[in-house]
């Protein structure tokens, strides 16, 4: 089955992730945790241009001027960025909250995860796990500075070259089985949106 589930499927219309943008109200111990906890390095520390917080060119960005942007390298091409809230002006934010993130979850390699474990260990981080998620999948889950929670995952018998996709894709059968759950779905629905499993 899991040989099965490595054909490629279809391509997404995506190339993944360019940046995950989170908040902190301590840009210094993000940065000290996310460096030198996670290993992930600073790239890019700016402020946003005047005008785009509380101004008519604000396209999206936190409500407050000249804030913090730094972006980190998580790897794989990709980023993750966080905006410096000032302190005491927003509320700390509910992981199960609709809309809300509830983890951020960063693929590691065996090696880089038992790593991972002992540096949380040494550091006397609190962290759950190793534990057994999908199938071929381990992860450990701790909180960064800012009660963000995240995982370390990895899969060990993908050793240095974890391949994502593959190692948690469904049989056709296996997602029917939960898609007939969903309330108000038809079998033509659900067969849809089987078009990309393996049998």
């Amino acid at each position: 089955m899991h040989e099965q589930a490595r054909r490629p499927l279809r391509s997404s219309t995506t190339r993944g992730v360019h940046h995950l943008a989170l908040c902190t109200d301590d840009m210094k111990a993000t940065i000290d945790f996310y460096v030198e906890v996670l290993g992930m390095p600073l790239v890019h520390a700016m402020k946003v241009p005047p005008g785009l917080g509380t101004g008519p060119g604000n396209r999206g960005n936190p409500p407050y001027e000249r804030v913090r942007h730094y972006f980190f390298d998580m790897g794989n091409d990709s980023l993750l960025a966080f905006f410096e809230i000032p302190k005491g002006k927003e509320p700390a934010g509910n992981r199960n909250a609709i809309g809300g993130m509830q983890h951020c979850a960063f693929v590691v390699t065996a090696q880089r995860f038992r790593e991972v474990e002992a540096g949380l260990k040494s550091r006397g981080i609190e962290y759950i796990g190793p534990i057994p998620q999908l199938r071929g999948l381990l992860g450990i889950y701790f909180y960064d500075p800012n009660g963000i929670r995240l995982e370390f995952a990895c899969q060990p018998e993908d050793g240095e070259t974890p391949a994502v996709i593959s190692c948690i894709t469904q049989t056709k059968a296996e997602a029917r089985a939960e898609l007939e759950t969903l309330p108000g779905v038809t079998p033509e629905w659900i067969e849809k949106r089987l078009t990309c499993l393996p049998e």
